[in-house]
Formats: C-alpha cells, sequence, structure tokens
C-alpha cells in the first residue's frame, strides 16, 4: 500500500565526531522532512562534544531526540540500535542517511515521494542520473569496485548496493531480522538491501549526487574494506 502523506517519518543519523556538521545538518533536514518528523541522532560517544550539541538541538526542538550509546561500536550497532527505537516510537517509514552533508537533505522529499510505491528507497549514486562529485580516482574505483562484487556475488540487480541513504517502511525492518545482522561497516549496506530482497519487498533506486563531506575526516578504512569482502559471500551462504 502506499504510505499516507501524514505517515510518521523517522530520520535516524549516527554520529561520531560530527561536531563541525551536526548543527546546521539537523537544521537543513528539519526543513526538508514533513511535519510528522522525528530526528534521531545516534551517537558514539564522540570525544569531540558532538553528544552534547545533539542534546542541546533536542532541548530546543520537540521533533529531536538522542541515543547516547557508550562506545563506538561501528554503522551497523549505531543503526539497528536507531531502527529500533524507532520502531518503538511508532515509525512507519525509517530513514537513513549520513550527517555531514556528503547525503543532501535536498532529496529527502524525492525519497519519500519513492517511498509511496516502494517498500525500501535507496538514494543510489550508480543508476542513470546519479553521480559522485568531488572523489579521487581511487576512492571511486573502490566505491564502484565494493557494489559490482556485491551484485555479483549476490546475484541481484540493484546498483548501489553500499549506498546508505535509504528510506525503509517499518515491515521491512521488523522481516529481517535486525538481531542477527553483525555487520559492523558499509557491509551493513549491502546485508539490509539483500535480506530485503530476498524477503520479497519493492526496492527501487532514486538517482542521487553523493559528495564527499563538508567537515572531518573520512570513517573509510582498510577494516570497513575487507569485512565486507568476506561478509558478502558470507550472507549469500547464510541467507540462501
Amino acid at each position: 500500500m502506499p504510505a499516507a502523506p501524514d505517515a510518521a517519518v523517522w530520520l535516524i543519523l549516527p554520529t561520531y565526531n560530527e561536531a563541525a556538521n551536526i548543527e546546521s545538518f539537523v537544521a537543513e533536514v528539519r526543513e526538508r522532512l514533513p511535519t510528522s518528523r522525528r530526528v534521531l541522532i545516534v551517537d558514539d560517544s564522540s570525544p569531540d562534544g558532538t553528544g552534547v550539541i545533539a542534546d542541546r538541538l533536542a532541548a530546543a526542538h520537540d521533533d529531536v531526540e538522542v541515543l547516547h550509546r557508550p562506545r563506538k561500536e561501528g554503522l551497523g550497532p549505531a543503526y539497528i540500535a536507531g531502527f529500533r527505537r524507532a520502531l518503538a516510537g511508532g515509525a512507519e517509514l525509517v530513514l537513513e542517511m549520513d550527517s555531514d552533508f556528503s547525503h543532501d537533505p535536498a532529496y529527502l522529499p524525492r525519497i519519500l515521494e519513492a517511498a509511496r510505491d516502494a517498500d525500501l528507497v535507496i538514494g543510489s549514486r550508480y543508476v542513470r542520473g546519479g553521480a559522485v562529485a568531488e572523489w579521487g580516482p581511487l576512492r571511486r574505483a573502490v566505491s564502484r569496485g565494493g557494489s559490482l562484487y556485491s551484485r555479483l556475488v549476490l546475484g541481484v540487480r540493484v546498483q548501489d548496493l553500499t549506498g546508505g541513504f535509504k528510506c525503509f517502511r517499518r515491515e521491512v525492518l521488523e522481516t529481517i531480522d535486525l538481531g542477527s545482522i553483525h555487520s559492523r561497516g558499509y557491509a551493513f549496506q549491502v546485508e539490509t538491501t539483500y535480506r530485503a530482497i530476498r524477503a520479497g519487498f519493492r526496492v527501487t533506486e532514486v538517482p542521487i549526487t553523493f559528495r564527499d563531506r563538508r567537515v572531518g575526516s573520512s570513517k573509510m578504512s582498510r577494516g570497513i574494506v575487507a569485512e565486507a569482502i568476506w561478509r558478502v559471500p558470507a550472507m549469500r551462504i547464510r541467507l540462501r
């Protein structure tokens, strides 16, 4: 069924050392989201004071709240904690995106519109009309190669399997068994999409232009890449 225009929309923002971005980012997403919105900042005890800024935002805005986690555990566990809180809070649509402006808040209305006819919407860099800006050749190759590798191993047609700008219907998150997902880095994005496909949900991709973060350093590491390399074939074996 199409999502209602006034569906309860939660945006999950995992943060670690995003003090320079989070305040302006929250201001922009609040302008782009419907009045039925809720913004949940999931902070992994950032040493730069991101959590303090997040608390200040929550005190100033009724539609913003903060989930403080005791330590940095990776993207996957942070999102799962956020998803659980959103589902408990009555979310009908659950958005995820990076809070460093690499995902442009201007795309939020388009993502939500696509969710009227899909169960999972992905803001995609690699479908027609999508693009990556401000990255060097090596990082572009790693990103495209990761998505291609995942598509070939898993046998799916989604072009941007590693993309992290998504909108889930609550039924998807209730079905894919969040408790059994152990991916911590960008393999988490692959796994949640693959599980949705395997469960028979409708997945669509909306073109976006992905840009480099405005301030701060990338969280990408060799460990994150290595995890994706071995977890992708493992998830096909485990979930077939």
